[in-house]
């Protein structure tokens, strides 16, 4: 360095203020992420950062605000083991899990709250995320489980940091969370497939042990007795493909006459078409099938999968949202927000 050369002082907020004409008091409030500000001055003050070349400090940011401006995403409920050494892009690259985070990051990004994604499918990987909600390295966690008595959303409370979780916890407790109408869902596809003229049902159904996962099937046989089929077979599968089709073989296997068939998540009703094609069964011709999600694997199933949509995105949106309340507001703020499903018609039904 030029000995000769005189340092120059880093821009401040008083700068930043100065250029964009208003009070410091108001760029503290824009840097440091509070949305009660006019979206005009936010703008204002944002174009002076620029300007000036404004970098705020995120050590002192976290001292004034006691905020770290990152939240924790916490997946627990997949198939593969942790200790695999693909296991977190397997999780990603599940449909559902990855619609759910990538829009957690997009609904985030805005506020300046960034994700820190932990997976907690293990006793040692569920300690080491409470350590970290405990030890005040994120302000909140958004919890997405497929459990059916996952103690996580108990657990996460328990460490006083704010919490939203994805679907109806397994047990009542105060706690936020974000759902579908799942058994509205499972009577969508049962009217749809009688009013397509199937008179012989089936389902593919998910873990007993999942709320959703019931509430699909007793929606389906709810829709379905009321119009006068009073038993409906199942098969219990894991909402994988592989258990979709076997599953789908053994429901045929066991119910020949089959002609109609709803499957609790996309996954396994793409492993139905295996197993469909695999005993020569045409599909819809002779077998209507139904998932639920709308995922990508909907489009890419052959025939493209009629489903019942869960707007994914929409709801890890909603999610954002309550647990930004929460962390504004201080305190606990237990709320509940129900999605209503809709069926989405292609190829298979």
């Amino acid at each position: 360095m030029d000995p000769t050369r005189t340092p120059v002082a880093a821009p401040t907020l008083e700068d930043v203020a100065r250029v964009a004409g208003v009070s410091r008091a108001t760029v503290s409030r824009v840097i440091n992420g509070q949305r009660h500000v006019k979206p005009t001055l936010q703008a204002t003050v944002m174009e002076a950062v620029a300007m000036t070349g404004y970098v705020p400090n995120r050590a002192a940011r976290s001292l004034v605000t006691r905020r770290t401006g990152t939240v924790a995403v916490i997946i627990s409920g997949t198939e593969q083991e942790p200790d695999d050494e693909l296991y977190l892009p397997g999780v990603l690259a599940d449909p559902f899990f990855g619609r759910t985070v990538g829009s957690f990051i997009r609904a985030l990004r805005p506020h300046d709250v960034h994700p820190v994604l932990l997976v907690a499918d293990s006793d040692a990987a569920r300690d080491q995320a409470l350590a970290y909600l405990r030890f005040g390295n994120a302000d909140g966690a958004l919890l997405v489980s497929t459990h059916g008595a996952d103690p996580l959303p108990r657990l996460v409370m328990g460490t006083g940091r704010p919490v939203v979780v994805f679907a109806h916890p397994p047990e009542p407790m105060p706690v936020s969370y974000v759902d579908v109408a799942n058994a509205d869902g499972g009577r969508l596809a049962a009217h749809h497939l009688l009013d397509r003229g199937c008179r012989s049902l089936g389902v593919v159904a998910g873990p007993e042990g999942v709320r959703a996962a019931r509430e699909r099937l007793s929606g389906f046989r709810d829709a379905a007795a009321r119009r006068g089929h009073a038993f409906v077979p199942s098969v219990e599968g894991v909402f994988t493909f592989d258990s979709g089709e076997a599953a789908a073989t053994l429901l045929l296997e066991q119910n020949p006459a089959l002609d109609g068939i709803f499957a609790a998540n996309d996954l396994m009703a793409q492993g139905a078409l295996r197993a469909l094609a695999a005993a020569g069964r045409r599909v819809p011709d002779d077998v209507a099938v139904v998932g639920f999600d709308d995922s990508a694997a909907a489009e890419q199933a052959r025939p493209r999968l009629t489903t019942v949509r869960q707007p994914v995105e929409q709801m890890a949106a909603e999610m954002a949202r309550l647990l930004l309340a929460q962390i504004d507001a201080g305190e606990p703020l237990v709320q509940s927000s129900i999605f209503e499903p809709t069926l989405v018609v292609r190829e298979s039904a």
